[in-house]
C-alpha cells in the first residue's frame, strides 16, 4: 500500500484528541482521495459485518464471527503492507483484507455461507473470516512467486494458535537476508526484506503460545509485527481478569528495546485515531522491515458494536456506561467527525460516500446469495419433478412421496445436503421399485455424494509429482567390504550430505546446534555450515513447531527436533491443528513441507518412556509418520520427505544410536518408500507385525522359539501414515490366518489402529482361524528403572509366552 502522508507531528505513544484537530490544510487532492478512500473502506466493513451477523440470525449462515469496531486500525495498517509480506491472523481482519484488495464482499459472503463453489479461501471448509491466499498452483504443486503477492496463510480459530506460524514466517526472512546463496534467488524473498502481521485479540493474549512467540522473537530478532486488538473484552471477561496490571503493553515492558538493540519496540495507539495510526505503521513497520527488530502494537481503546458473535448478547456482561462509551468511540464515527472537522470532506460527500457502501454490500450479498443457492433451487426443482412423476407412475406411493416433498419445501433456504438426506430416505423406502424417474433419483444420490467425496474429503496429503507418495524408491547400495558405524554416525552422515547439497535445509531445536543433538545426529555439522542454517533452540516447543511450520510455507525445508516424543505434547496444537490441516482446510492453495524429527520408544521413567503413537495417529492426519527400526531406515525416510512437498514426522529409536549398522554406499541418496512394510523375517504359521524398537523385541522373540516346530513371519509396518498401502500384511495373513500386533503404546493404541487398517480396511477378518492378537504396554506410565520397565512394557519373554499360547490354541 502507498503510505499516506499526513503531514501531522504526532507522538508515537501520544493519545491525540482527534475531535479538537481543526487547522489541517489540504493541498492534495490524491490525499484527499486516499483518506475518503480508507474511509469507505471502513464502512463497507461495517456494513459487511451487520449484514453477515443478520445472515447468521436468520439461518442463512451457521455462524457469524464479524471485525465491527476494528476497521480503522485495518485500513490504516494496510498502508505498511507491501508485496512479499505476510499476514498470519485473526478471525476479525475482514478490513485488513478488503483493504488490501484480497477478498471481495462475494468473497466474504461465499464463505459465510459455506459456498464451496464460491469461496476462496477454503472451498467450505472453514467459517467465515478464515483467510488465505494461493501459495502454489493446485494442478502442478509449483510455488508461486511470493514477492508479488500480498501472502495471508490460512487462519485458524485456536486463540494464539496463529502466533507460531507467525513467528515462523518472520524468521524465514532472517534465515534469507543471512543466506548469500538465497537472498535474491528466489521467489520467495528480497534479501528478507519481508515482514510477518499477526493480528490477535487482547484476550488471546493470555495463551501460552503468545507469550513463547514473544520470547521467541525478541531472542531471534525477526521481523514479527504482532497487532493486539484490544476492545476491552474476551466474549465476557474484562481485561482486568485477563491481564496482569489490566494492559497488555504495560504486562510487556520488560521485554522493550534497551539501549543494547535487545528486545521488542513497543507502541500504544488508540484505535479510534486514524492520522496516528497511519504514522505509527508507516513509521514503525519500515523500522522493522530494515532492522529485523520484532515490533508489538498494542490497539487500545476499541469497540464491539455488535458483541463478541452471534453466539450471544453483549448487554448481558457489558454495563449502560460502558456501552454508551462504545457508542461515543466507535472508530468509523470518531474517523468521520475528524475528516470534517479537517475539512477534508463535507457532511453530505460523507452521507453519499455511507449510502453508497450500504447499497454495494448489499447487492454484493444478494449476488453471493444467488451465486450459492441457483444450484440448489435448480436441484429442488427437479427433484419435486422426480418425486411428481413416481407419485404418478406408482400411486401406491404416493403419500409417503406427499411427505418427502413437504420436507423439502419446509426448509426455508435448503442446503444441498438436506436435499441428499431427504432422497435417501425417500430411497430407503421406495427400494426395489423401477423406473426412468427411480434411476434418476438414484443417479442424482450417486452423483451428489461423489462430488461431495471431490469438495470435502480431498486434499489432505498432496497429490502432485512431488507427492511424498510419488518419490522413486531408490535402494540402499553397499560395498562388499561396507564399514559398520554407529546409528548416530548413520545420521550424522546422512545429514551431511544433503546440508552439502541443499541450502535451503535448515535443522534446528534444542540442544541441536552447538553439541549437535543429545544423541550426535548433528555432531560437527553447525562448525560446518554455520549457525545460521544448524542452530539452537530454547525450551519452547510451541514455537520450534511454529518455526517450522512458517519457514516451510516460505519455500525453506526445515528440520525441526523435538528433543524427545514425550515432549511433543507441548507442541501439539500447533501440529495438529495447523500443520496438519493446512494443505486440508485451505482446499490445496496452500502446503507446509516441514519435517519433524523425534526420538523416543524403550526409554525408561514416567516422564521419559512414552511412546504415543495413538494419539500422533489420530491427532496428525495429514501430516506422515514414519517410525524407522534403525537410522538406516531413519536416513531413508528423511531422503523422501526431502523430495516431496509433503510434511512428516520421523521418530527414531533411542537405543538405536549405539547400535552397529552398515553404511550405505549412497547415503543421502537412497529413498524408502512411505506406506510399504518389509518382511524380515519369512514364516507361515503366524504374522507378527510391528515397527521401531519393538522390531528387536520380536526378533529376540522368534530367536527364543526358534526350536518350535511352528514359524513366525515378522512385518515391519516402517510408517504408521501411510500405513500398508500395498496389503502387505494382507498378504502375509492369508498365508498364516493368524495375527499379532506389538507396539509400546497404551492399550488400544496404535495396535488398534494397525488391527482396524488389517481386519477392515484390508477385509483381513475372512482370513482369521483364529482370534487377532494384541500386545502393547500397560495402561499406566512406565516406572523408572530397569524393573519397571521390563513389569510395565512389551518384553521378548512376554511376547514369546503370547505367540506360544497362540499357536496351542490352535
Amino acid at each position: 500500500m502507498t503510505p499516506l502522508n499526513l503531514s501531522l507531528n504526532v507522538s508515537l505513544d501520544s493519545h491525540t484528541d482527534l475531535t479538537g484537530v481543526e487547522d489541517i490544510r489540504h493541498s492534495s487532492r490524491a490525499f484527499v482521495e486516499e483518506v475518503l478512500k480508507d474511509y469507505e473502506i471502513c464502512l463497507t466493513s461495517r456494513e459487511v459485518s451487520v449484514l453477515a451477523r443478520r445472515e447468521a440470525l436468520t439461518g442463512k449462515a451457521k455462524f457469524g464471527i464479524t471485525g465491527d469496531g476494528k476497521e480503522v486500525p485495518q485500513v490504516a495498517l494496510a498502508r505498511a503492507f507491501k508485496k512479499g509480506d505476510w499476514r498470519s491472523g485473526y478471525y476479525r481482519d475482514q478490513t485488513l483484507m478488503f483493504a488490501l484488495g484480497l477478498s471481495t464482499i462475494e468473497d466474504y459472503f461465499a464463505q459465510l455461507y459455506a459456498d464451496a463453489a464460491n469461496d476462496p479461501f477454503s472451498a467450505g471448509r472453514q467459517m467465515n473470516s478464515h483467510f488465505a491466499t494461493a501459495l502454489i498452483d493446485k494442478e502442478s504443486g509449483d510455488w508461486l512467486n511470493q514477492k508479488e503477492r500480498y501472502n495471508v496463510s490460512s487462519d485458524i480459530s485456536s486463540t494464539a494458535g496463529q502466533m507460531g506460524r507467525a513467528l515462523g514466517l518472520a524468521l524465514a526472512s532472517k534465515k534469507y537476508r543471512e543466506s548469500a546463496e538465497m537472498r535474491d534467488s528466489t521467489n520467495f524473498s528480497s534479501n528478507g526484506n519481508e515482514v510477518s502481521f499477526c493480528t490477535i485479540g487482547d484476550a488471546s493474549t493470555s495463551e501460552g503460545a503468545f507469550w513463547e512467540a514473544v520470547n521467541a522473537a525478541g531472542v531471534r530478532k525477526v521481523p514479527l509485527a504482532v497487532s493486539i486488538w484490544d476492545d476491552g473484552y474476551g466474549i465476557s471477561v474484562p481485561t482486568a481478569l485477563q491481564t496482569t496490571k489490566g494492559s497488555i503493553s504495560v504486562a510487556l515492558e520488560g521485554f522493550a528495546l534497551d539501549e543494547d538493540g535487545k528486545g521488542i519496540d513497543l507502541y500504544v495507539c488508540p484505535g479510534w485515531d486514524y492520522p496516528q495510526l497511519c504514522e505509527m505503521y508507516e513509521k514503525a513497520i519500515e523500522k522493522t522491515r530494515q532492522t529485523h527488530i520484532p515490533a508489538i502494537f498494542h490497539i487500545t481503546e476499541l469497540t464491539q458494536p455488535q458483541g463478541h458473535s452471534t453466539s450471544g448478547s453483549q448487554e448481558r456482561y457489558k454495563s449502560k456506561e460502558r456501552m454508551a462509551w462504545e457508542k461515543s468511540h466507535d472508530c468509523i464515527q470518531v474517523m468521520r467527525e475528524w475528516i470534517i472537522r479537517s475539512g477534508i470532506s463535507t457532511v453530505e460527500q460523507l452521507e453519499e460516500l455511507e449510502t453508497r457502501a450500504k447499497n454495494a454490500v448489499k447487492e454484493a450479498r444478494r449476488r453471493a446469495w444467488d451465486r450459492y443457492f441457483t444450484p440448489i433451487k435448480s436441484s429442488l426443482e427437479y427433484l419435486d419433478g422426480l418425486f411428481k412423476q413416481i407419485s404418478t407412475s406408482h400411486p401406491d406411493y404416493a403419500q409417503k412421496i406427499a411427505t418427502y416433498q413437504k420436507e423439502i419445501f419446509s426448509y426455508k433456504d435448503v442446503h444441498h445436503a438436506e436435499l441428499l438426506k431427504i432422497v435417501r430416505k425417500a430411497l430407503f423406502v421406495l427400494k426395489g421399485v423401477e423406473g426412468p424417474p427411480l434411476g434418476a433419483l438414484r443417479e442424482w444420490t450417486t452423483a451428489s455424494l461423489k462430488k461431495g467425496a471431490e469438495v470435502y474429503n480431498t486434499h489432505l496429503y498432496s497429490a502432485s509429482v512431488r507427492a511424498a507418495l510419488n518419490v522413486p524408491e531408490i535402494a540402499p547400495k553397499y560395498a562388499a567390504e561396507a564399514v559398520f558405524k554407529n546409528g548416530y554416525e548413520i545420521i550424522n552422515t546422512f545429514f551431511d550430505k544433503v546440508f552439502e547439497n541443499n541450502p535451503a535445509i535448515f535443522a534446528f531445536g534444542e540442544d541441536v546446534g552447538h553439541i549437535g543433538d543429545v544423541n550426535q545426529g548433528f555432531a560437527g555439522l553447525q562448525e560446518k555450515y554455520g549457525e545460521e542454517r544448524v542452530f539452537d533452540a530454547g525450551i519452547r516447543e510451541w514455537t520450534i513447531m511454529g518455526e517450522a511450520i512458517g519457514m516451510a510455507m516460505r519455500g525453506l525445508r526445515p528440520i525441526a527436533e523435538i528433543q524427545y516424543i514425550d515432549y511433543l505434547l507441548y507442541g501439539l496444537a500447533p501440529l495438529s491443528d495447523d500443520l496438519a490441516s493446512l494443505r486440508y482446510r485451505s482446499a490445496g492453495i496452500q502446503q507446509a513441507p516441514a519435517i519433524i524429527r523425534t526420538r523416543g520408544h524403550r526409554l525408561e521413567g514416567v516422564w521419559h518412556a512414552g511412546s504415543p503413537m495413538g494419539m500422533m495417529i489420530h491427532a496428525f492426519r495429514g501430516i506422515y509418520i514414519c517410525v524407522p527400526r534403525n537410522m538406516t531406515q531413519a536416513a531413508g525416510m528423511y531422503a523422501t520427505l526431502l523430495r516431496s512437498d509433503d510434511p512428516g514426522i520421523v521418530v527414531e529409536c533411542l537405543n538405536g544410536y549405539r547400535l552397529k549398522e552398515r553404511l550405505p554406499e549412497n547415503v543421502g541418496e537412497f529413498t524408502v518408500p512411505l506406506g510399504v512394510p518389509e518382511i524380515l523375517t519369512e514364516g507361515n504359521d503366524l504374522t507378527l507385525v510391528t515397527y521401531g524398537s519393538c522390531v528387536r523385541v520380536a526378533l529376540e522373540a522368534i530367536e527364543i522359539l526358534k526350536e518350535e516346530k511352528f514359524t513366525i513371519e515378522l512385518i515391519d509396518v516402517q510408517t504408521l501414515l501411510p500405513f500398508d498401502l500395498r496389503h502387505i500384511i494382507l498378504g502375509s495373513l492369508k498365508k498364516t490366518s493368524r495375527i499379532l500386533f506389538l507396539d509400546e503404546d497404551v492399550p488400544g493404541g496404535a495396535t488398534a489402529y494397525m488391527m482396524r487398517e488389517v481386519l477392515e480396511v484390508q477385509n483381513g477378518y475372512q482370513y482369521l482361524d483364529a482370534a487377532p492378537v494384541t500386545v502393547s504396554s500397560h495402561a499406566h506410565r512406565t516406572p523408572y528403572g530397569t524393573d519397571g520397565d521390563y513389569f510395565t512394557k512389551p518384553n521378548a519373554e512376554g511376547l514369546a509366552d503370547r505367540i506360544l499360547q497362540m499357536m496351542q490354541e490352535a
